[in-house]
């Protein structure tokens, strides 16, 4: 049974945060760590996005300006020495360039030599100084650059399409939550135009933090190189006898790597069904089931939250708001497309329908790609 740290890779709204939410409540056994990879994909002298590129004081007063890779590694590292299992949910495009452009890796954790992230030789330099474009780091304090930090004056790792090298994936127990476009992406838009992007100082819709093309392609990755399959999770007897193994054992592939199960959970069913779809996911990654996970109402358990979800403010109030993950009330109804498109003119206008639209329909194949391995129940 795999032991490593869990990385829940998902896209924005994909109702992770709720999915997370189950897992907070095993604070005895495990240390959940929320979305630590978007202050340096953001934020740092590292950071692959844009959005804040010409906002030095918004970098600054996030108070993460300082977050490369490597800091962020060295904090799952140090949280690790706690004895419990590491739990991390997080947005998978924050590991990977966006708008498909080549990676490289992130120079604070090129040529890492040891351990997950510390006392390694990185980039010629040690003890955590890089440069990234006229960028010095030292231990994480950056001098300013002239240019953006992206793209790194690295080396790339054949066919990874992250900024962290093969050695420090590799030390991950990769699972994968989904949804589909047609709710994520409005669900996202929202978020990104008056009045809810004064809360959460996203001003615009960036059709390529959409996160479904990475998604695919870490999760193509990590199968290529073993990380993950063959063997698919699933409680479905048939499926389950073809698979021929016991689920969260692991399989030895050829280049010796050992691969855990492919586990893809899409919303639409954990909505569904939450109770078995967890007890199944936990199966899974080996982690023990209780039904009193998918209840949370105590003043710690919103305390706890409210603390993990503070830096990202107006993307996560419902979940803060919530106290058990059940089923929904009525199934999911079925909508045409031009039911949608007319529900989205509704609400965000002709423009905003029409930007949902086109990264709705770039999107949907990808989804139904990740679709076809998720976990039946």
């Amino acid at each position: 049974m795999s032991a490593k740290p869990i990385f829940v890779a998902t896209h924005p709204r994909a109702c992770s945060t709720a999915f997370e939410r189950v897992f907070m409540t095993r604070r005895d056994s495990l240390q959940c760590i929320h979305e630590p990879f978007g202050d340096a994909f953001y934020f740092g002298p590292e950071r692959l996005s844009a959005r804040y590129e010409n906002d030095e004081k918004a970098r600054l007063d996030s108070g993460f300006s300082t977050s490369t890779y490597k800091t962020i590694f060295d904090r799952i590292e140090s949280e690790t020495t706690e004895g419990k299992r590491i739990f991390i949910k997080d947005i998978i495009h924050y590991l990977v360039p966006p708008d498909g452009k080549p990676a490289s890796i992130a120079p604070s954790l090129f040529k890492v030599k040891r351990g997950i992230g510390t006392n390694g030789e990185i980039n010629g330099l040690t003890n955590g100084h890089a440069e990234v474009n006229g960028v010095t780091t030292n231990g994480g304090t950056p001098v300013k650059a002239e240019v953006p930090p992206y793209p790194y004056p690295t080396e790339a790792e054949p066919g990874n399409p992250t900024v962290v090298p093969l050695e420090l994936l590799s030390k991950f127990h990769f699972t994968f939550l989904i949804r589909d476009p047609h709710y994520s992406i409005p669900s996202y838009f929202r978020c990104t135009i008056p009045p809810l992007d004064d809360v959460t100082g996203f001003h615009e819709f960036s059709p390529s933090e959409a996160g479904y093309d990475e998604v695919r392609r870490v999760f193509d990755y990590l199968r290529s190189v073993g990380l993950i399959g063959p063997r698919v999770a699933t409680t479905t007897h048939a499926e389950d006898t073809a698979n021929k193994q016991t689920n969260g054992t692991t399989h030895r592939h050829d280049n010796g790597s050992m691969g855990v199960e492919i586990c893809v959970i899409d919303a639409d069913d954990l909505l569904d069904n939450p109770s078995l779809m967890i007890e199944s996911y936990c199966k899974s990654v080996g982690i023990p089931f209780e039904p009193e996970m998918l209840r949370w109402d105590t003043e710690e358990d919103h305390a706890y939250a409210r603390a993990a979800f503070e830096k990202w403010k107006g993307f996560h109030e419902d979940a803060i708001a919530s106290k058990e993950l059940k089923a929904r009330t009525h199934s999911k109804s079925f909508k045409s497309e031009e039911e949608f498109d007319a529900e989205w003119r509704e609400k965000f206008g002709e423009k905003g329908a029409k930007i949902i639209r086109e990264t709705v329909n770039r999107n949907m194949a990808d989804y139904h790609y990740m679709k076809h391995f998720a976990l039946k129940v």
